[in-house]
């Protein structure tokens, strides 16, 4: 696919769509960060832009966010051109960026204040909408407390209520959970899917935590700067989902064989499984574990099997892996010794 083309769902065009973007392309000096990309997505959507770092999702958000101007193309929120009306376009927009932008020498309420008076909002309507969104991220007994006291959690909660204070159309969230520990990652996503439910909001999330656009309404894989896939968790997986066996070999010698004897079986440049020699083979029927088995069992330290899955997409549609995936979240994994004679399951 060429990065000039439209992604459009396979029911047709978006009539509702509250986010345009066409042929939209950036480069920095010589290196391409969006080629040409175009989307749409819908209001009340919340949608995924899946992708490692590099990949072109920051610059995409940036350039949305008015903070950045394409080289070519268009982009438009709310039917605001968000060059040549960023203003306006702003009005639509609430955004939680990668690195944190609370002023932590203010108070909770003084921040969520502060944002409220930028955009105007009228003091009766910008209380109710504070009390509102604090009870909503569960931060009302801190409303007082600096924002240095807070966990990065707390503080990612208060950047979520800051974005919303002015009552926007489109939240977007530029790796929102990145550096918390799981709780607070569950409890941000956990913030979002009440938002959906209570407004009427479209809500767009980069990430390479790919396990958290599983719900999702669409994920759109963009890689180099070019998208190559958008569709829902489930039609996704059934277009471009594989079966993977993923094995460490003993050795070199054996690592040679086993791409001789399985000529597309990738060596994934990122990730855990790479960064110990592993070597990825799409299986070929349910005995390709088996006829696998049969030629090197006694010369892998490990096997693993994938079921379908949105990292097999991933792999799939990219050739490498999108991040760091624990051995354990694998479907079925086997240890072998030095001599092959015994395996776990």
């Amino acid at each position: 696919m060429h990065g000039t083309d439209t992604i459009r769902p396979a029911t047709g065009e978006i009539s509702d769509a509250i986010v345009r973007v066409d042929g939209l392309s950036k480069r920095y000096g010589r290196t391409v960060a969006l080629d040409g990309v175009s989307l749409e997505i819908r209001t009340n959507e919340l949608f995924a832009l899946l992708g490692p770092n590099g990949a072109g999702k920051t610059t995409l958000i940036h350039i949305l966010c008015t903070i950045l101007a394409p080289d070519s193309g268009t982009a438009a929120l709310k039917g605001c051109d968000v060059v040549r009306q960023p203003r306006m376009a702003r009005r639509h927009l609430g955004v939680v960026f990668q690195e944190p932008s609370v002023d932590d020498r203010l108070t909770v309420f003084e921040n969520l204040n502060f944002h409220g008076l930028i955009y105007q909002v009228p003091a009766a309507t910008r209380r109710q909408r504070i009390d509102e969104l604090l009870a909503l991220v569960e931060l009302e007994d801190w409303r007082h407390a600096l924002v240095r006291s807070l966990s990065s959690g707390m503080k990612r909660r208060v950047e979520i209520a800051r974005a919303l204070i002015h009552d926007s159309a489109v939240l977007i969230l530029d790796e929102p959970t990145t550096g918390l520990d799981a709780q607070s990652r569950e409890r941000i996503w956990a913030y979002l899917m009440r938002l959906r439910k209570e407004r009427a909001l479209t809500i767009i999330v980069t990430t390479h935590y790919i396990e958290e656009v599983e719900g999702c309404d669409r994920i759109c894989v963009i890689d180099r700067g070019r998208i190559l896939a958008v569709d829902t968790p489930a039609a996704l997986k059934a277009a471009h989902g594989r079966e993977l066996i993923r094995v460490v070999p003993d050795d070199a010698a054996t690592a040679d064989a086993i791409r001789a004897a399985y000529p597309a079986a990738r060596t994934p440049g990122t990730g855990a499984a790479g960064g110990d020699g592993a070597i990825v083979i799409e299986a070929d029927g349910d005995a390709a574990a088996e006829v696998f088995l049969k030629k090197f069992g006694g010369r892998v330290r490990r096997l693993s099997i994938d079921s379908p899955s949105l990292e097999s997409v991933f792999l799939s549609l990219t050739g490498r892996e999108l991040r760091d995936q624990p051995a354990g979240k694998r479907e079925r994994t086997y240890a072998f010794g030095r001599r092959g004679g015994e395996h776990t399951k």
